[in-house]
């Protein structure tokens, strides 16, 4: 199953590399170079279709476990102080995907989404440490039905030229179901309260609606 994203995308590349495809066969005779075409057209062509992928994700639904919202390894696990919606401190962390990992945003909990807010900005690599102040990015906070909010972030890369976000101020959020999609790797943070059990680790590889990252 392929992400709706990607639709556009891999309808283009798949016509682009059969044209290709046909081209290198009619025009390039030495045998070698043939065979070199046409690998790395194919290569080119899983790897689309590998970057907009969407599996089925099996996750179980608890409003007291916080799911990781997105695919990647956990790279950042500190307290900070967050000051663009609670202005207090929270729990971050912070999970970095590469360009091979699944880039769907999933809602980490469920409940209304209670803000949403896109920023342009720039595309300073996804593990800069301004980049979750200056690169381009949004932010949505869930309430989950015991008025426990927690906010997450999508955040641009290099990359990453493009980010997805579908919450929109009042919808009901699903725990494990698509909040956005990120175009060519980057990361998201998670903001929790303070006393926030966390369940993972530095460098822990984590799924996306699957992996439990924290129970409030």
């Amino acid at each position: 199953m392929f992400h709706k994203e990607g639709f556009k995308i891999i309808l283009i590349t798949f016509v682009s590399v059969i044209v290709s495809f046909l081209i290198v066969d009619n025009f390039v005779s030495i045998l070698w170079l043939r065979y070199l075409l046409f690998f790395t057209l194919l290569t080119f062509l899983i790897l689309i279709l590998q970057f907009f992928r969407n599996p089925k994700r099996n996750g179980i639904l608890n409003e007291d476990q916080v799911l990781s919202p997105v695919d990647g390894k956990v790279v950042v696990i500190e307290e900070v102080f967050e000051k663009e919606y609670f202005n207090d401190k929270r729990l971050q962390v912070s999970v970095f995907m590469s360009p091979i990992n699944v880039h769907v945003t999933r809602y980490p909990i469920g409940g209304k989404v209670v803000f949403s807010k896109y920023h342009p900005g720039k595309f300073l690599v996804a593990w800069h440490p301004k980049a979750s102040e200056e690169n381009e990015r949004t932010t949505v906070v869930v309430e989950n039905n015991k008025q426990i909010k927690v906010l997450h972030r999508q955040i641009a890369g290099a990359l990453a030229k493009r980010i997805v976000n579908y919450a929109k101020v009042g919808d009901d959020a699903v725990q494990a179901s698509d909040s956005g999609f990120i175009k060519f790797g980057s990361r998201v943070d998670l903001f929790l309260p303070l006393g926030t059990k966390i369940n993972v680790s530095l460098n822990d590889k984590v799924k996306g609606g699957e992996s439990i990252i924290a129970e409030l």
